[in-house]
Order: C-alpha cells, then sequence, then structure tokens
C-alpha cells in the first residue's frame, strides 16, 4: 500500500509541474518573449493546454467570467494542494 500512496503522491506532483509550466509558458507568451510561431513552443504550449483542459473546462463553467483573468489553474492548484495535504494526513491508511 505505500507504493499506492507515493504513485498518487508522483501523479499529483507532476500535474503540479504540468501547471506551473503552462502559467509560466502562457505568462511569456503575452509578454511576447515566446512566439507561437517557433514549431517547438507551439507544440508543447498545445500539448499542454490539451493534456490541462480536462481540468479546467468544468472548473471555468462554474467560474464567473473574469475578463481576460484565468482563474482555473489557480483553483486546480489549490486542490492538489488539498489533495495532497489529505493524502499526507491520512498516510497511516496506506501503511
Amino acid at each position: 500500500m505505500t507504493s499506492l500512496f507515493q504513485i498518487l503522491m508522483l501523479i499529483l506532483d507532476v500535474v503540479w509541474f504540468f501547471i506551473l509550466a503552462q502559467v509560466i509558458m502562457s505568462w511569456l507568451i503575452s509578454f511576447q518573449v515566446l512566439n507561437l510561431r517557433q514549431q517547438f513552443v507551439a507544440q508543447i504550449w498545445y500539448g499542454l493546454n490539451r493534456l490541462l483542459e480536462p481540468l479546467y473546462a468544468p472548473i471555468r463553467r462554474v467560474l464567473p467570467n473574469m475578463g481576460g483573468l484565468d482563474l482555473a489553474p489557480l483553483v486546480v492548484l489549490l486542490g492538489i494542494y488539498a489533495l495532497r495535504i489529505i493524502l499526507i494526513n491520512n498516510a497511516a491508511l496506506f501503511y
């Protein structure tokens, strides 16, 4: 059962990393540091969007429209952090 706990924590860490990478990349694209006309940048950007859109879509339906500000990544990051806390506090159940 310890391995199940470690796998769950690893999955949460990987999703956390992907979300942070997408947020930072969106800022760099907005400030024109990165250009989507570069094939490598565009492939990474569209790949991250395709991976994370299933997480963001239900949250975007619930959140009010904030104009150009997207709070879905923040809500998902808070959810992942809360899930990590729950898993760590109940880690004794996995042993």
